[in-house]
């Protein structure tokens, strides 16, 4: 949740979403870049259009023989190479180069290709289905969560006396139960990770997104990149470029943000993302602070500019609240009518101890109905349990490679793997079980390993890698009707498998997309 780029665009450091306008003139849509926020002139066609799809599903013939790397010359290699980094240039998929020292500030200056696979990673076509099939209903488990307070409250109330971040944020979440703060319009932009594990065949949820779901840009046009060398060489591949689902994730997210711009019914108010330090054309939390205001009817205005929609590209991080301002800044925000994506309560439900909490027993039917959504909810569930459970922390130090330890931290680069569980469990059993609390144990998932080429820097090499599957989904809600419940698209990254993290922006993998099989 939070780390690499986001949807909409890129930045030397971090990653930076461009800032935009909708006008209407004549039958379609035009761009214009606005140095502040999204701002909108009402788009007649947007309240009566069809809703977008994940991707299709194909009838897969019976299962053919993938590609296999070790029986490509180097000179066709490099030729796919080649062509891959004409298009990544042509179409936008491209990031910018930290190594130059004007990227990120000067707009087209210091680019590079985003890190990429190749060619498509092999995903059988049954588990895609499934993890297509149950992002309507986490989309709406994360919202029935978020309405219970009590429920939250109570998850995160060892974590709160053990994790300074954490409890800056229940605090602001606590403010807004006192006051009785009601969110009529919900908007959620997800992202569910999951990984295939070889052992047991199923399909198993990592992490639920709430905050600043990132990629769904740029995994929009990796998937695209595919479908166009495919088609260009598919015959000397053995692949259909029809075997590669279509994504589009960008355009459903930026429906999903319109259409709660249009909910909030202010046609003189812009949408805002809230972005990191040293971005272009967005307001830091900082910013907020300084210039932000909620007026007496809860409008917020920043810089004079009333807010229909609030977009956080940050602060899910520590980092990201280097002083009281940025704090000032949260609850500023969430004391205001704007919708915010996400809520403090969205954002909490999406943190890993709630994660763990859910999958207790007899905890989803608290906020699902339906037993059927709750089965299929149930088996994505990898095994979770807390830091409080003495035999799983005794088979968790015998057998640590079968563990993954995670504090309730967002972006790639926090989870402890391997022999490092075990001595951080024998650490706090000496520093007392408070501590405990900052953390939850999972287990560990084991993916196919597969041979793979993986382009970076405009360099390929040829490694053992394995993939993880991200699925996105809108969701949009207006007191007790629901406009938008849906898959929005996909993201597949792919990593070296002896690496245990899998952060994109961090340096541990590269965008990808999967082909169906």
């Amino acid at each position: 949740m939070g780390s690499g780029c986001s949807s909409l665009s890129y930045s030397s450091s971090t990653c930076i979403a461009t800032a935009f306008s909708i006008s209407s003139s004549s039958s379609s849509s035009s761009l214009k870049l606005n140095p502040i926020s999204f701002r909108f002139q009402t788009p007649t066609n947007l309240r009566n259009q069809a809703p977008l799809r994940c991707g299709r599903s194909l009838a897969m013939e019976s299962q053919k023989p993938m590609f296999d790397v070790e029986k490509f010359d180097d000179e066709f290699v490099q030729k796919l190479v080649y062509d891959a980094l004409v298009w990544s240039s042509l179409h936008g998929l491209v990031v910018g180069d930290r190594a130059y020292q004007k990227s990120g500030k000067v707009p087209g200056v210091g680019m590079t290709h985003a890190p990429i696979a190749l060619l498509p990673t092999p995903f059988p076509e049954t588990y895609w289905k499934q993890a297509c099939e149950v992002a309507p209903i986490f989309n709406e488990l994360v919202d029935r969560v978020s309405l219970d307070g009590k429920f939250i409250q109570d998850s995160l109330s060892r974590t709160k006396k053990a994790d300074i971040f954490t409890s800056r944020l229940l605090d602001i979440h606590s403010k807004m139960l006192e006051s009785n703060k009601k969110e009529d319009i919900r908007l959620g932009l997800h992202r569910s990770d999951y990984m295939l594990d070889e052992e047991t065949k199923s399909l198993l949820q990592i992490e639920m997104n709430t905050i600043s779901s990132s990629f769904s840009g740029l995994g929009r046009l990796v998937s695209e990149l595919h479908q166009s060398l495919l088609r260009s060489y598919g015959d000397q591949l053995g692949l259909d470029s029809e075997r590669v689902p279509k994504n589009a994730s960008t355009s459903q997210f930026a429906d999903a943000m319109a259409k709660a711009w249009l909910e909030y019914n202010n046609p003189r108010a812009v949408i805002m993302v809230v972005v990191q330090p040293e971005e272009r054309n967005m307001k830091t939390l900082a910013e907020v602070e300084k210039e932000g205001r909620v007026q007496e009817d809860g409008t917020l205005t920043v810089g004079g500019q009333a807010v229909a929609v609030v977009y956080f590209r940050s602060g899910y991080s520590p980092n990201d609240y280097p002083s009281e301002s940025e704090w000032n800044a949260r609850l500023l925000i969430e004391e205001s009518s704007a919708v915010k994506c996400p809520s403090i309560a969205y954002h909490l439900t999406g943190t890993k101890k709630i994660q763990q909490e859910l999958a207790k027993p007899g905890v989803l039917e608290r906020f699902l109905d339906s037993k059927e959504d709750i089965s299929k909810l149930r088996k994505c569930f990898a095994g979770l349990w807390s830091l409080d459970d003495p035999e799983i922390i005794k088979k968790a130090i015998e057998k640590p490679e079968l563990f993954v330890m995670k504090p309730q931290r967002e972006g790639g680069g926090n989870n402890i793997y391997g022999d490092d569980v075990r001595e951080n469990l024998l650490r706090l059993q000496k520093e007392g079980e408070e501590e405990n609390a900052a953390y939850i144990l999972m287990q560990r998932i084991f993916p196919k390993v597969s041979e793979m080429f993986l382009v970076r820097d405009g360099v390929h090499h040829k490694d053992q890698s394995i993939s993880e599957l991200g699925i996105y989904g809108a969701y949009l809600r207006n007191k007790e009707r629901v406009i938008i419940n849906e898959q929005s698209g996909y993201l597949m990254r792919t990593k070296v498998s002896s690496s245990n993290e899998g952060g994109v922006a961090a340096g541990f993998a590269v965008l990808d997309s999967i082909y169906l099989n």
